[in-house]
């Protein structure tokens, strides 16, 4: 079975394409002005570097969010367009799940946290094989981290800039460390999902965006 994965939720822009055994080509970019220009053209590469067409893809995965607005329509919309064109199905992933999937084993807490703006962050907090505890909120570090275990794992965008509050608010934190471009671990947990016939149609991918759209209106 072979899978797409796109990452679009953060200015870390990723695509890959995975099989059971490998990984079998990986495109990244840190696309502070969005991604819409690069994320086409990088499948076009990847698939003639393999020498495929995307109806020889068995699936095609995307993260459905928390993040970017514009970020998550171009990823969705690309993904839906793909699939669709291919009669192919799709898994779609929280960003939170991914990350946390990827850090399964860690800690048996294990806290995902992504950078909201506003002096926010996305947060879930998940069991040490990646369940999920608390589910997917927004809002002020400190009140998110109620009840958080000590010794936990904390993984995501937003902790490097966190640590030192995490440190003194959660003893014993731990800061493993997790690479941050998503698409192979979503590659990877899409393969499974797939394989247990755990997909969707690409119409029925949808967003997670946890909070509305900041709609202001134009200053007279």
């Amino acid at each position: 079975m072979r899978v797409l994965a796109v990452d679009t939720t953060t200015p870390r822009g990723s695509v890959a394409v995975l099989s059971e055994e490998a990984v079998l080509a990986e495109a990244r970019v840190e696309a502070v002005s969005g991604h819409s220009r690069w994320l086409l053209p990088a499948v076009d590469a990847l698939l003639a570097g393999l020498a495929l067409e995307p109806f020889a893809l068995d699936c095609f995965a995307v993260t459905t969010g928390p993040g970017s607005f514009t970020g998550l329509r171009v990823g969705l919309s690309s993904v839906q367009g793909l699939a669709l064109a291919s009669g192919r199905p799709c898994v779609g992933l929280s960003a939170l799940d991914v990350l946390a999937l990827a850090a399964a084993g860690c800690a048996e807490t294990v806290v995902a946290v992504m950078d909201a703006f506003r002096h926010e962050v996305y947060l879930a907090v998940y069991d040490g094989a990646g369940g999920t505890r608390v589910a997917p909120r927004v809002g002020g570090l400190e009140p998110l981290l109620e009840g958080v275990p000590a010794g936990a794992a904390f993984v995501g965008d937003a902790v490097a800039g966190e640590r030192p509050r995490i440190a003194a608010l959660v003893p014993g934190a731990r800061f493993p460390e997790l690479d941050l471009f998503l698409a192979v671990p979503l590659g990877r947990a899409a393969l499974g999902r797939a394989g247990a016939g755990e997909t969707v149609a690409p119409a029925d991918l949808r967003p997670v965006y946890l909070r509305g759209a900041d709609i202001r209106r134009p200053q007279r």
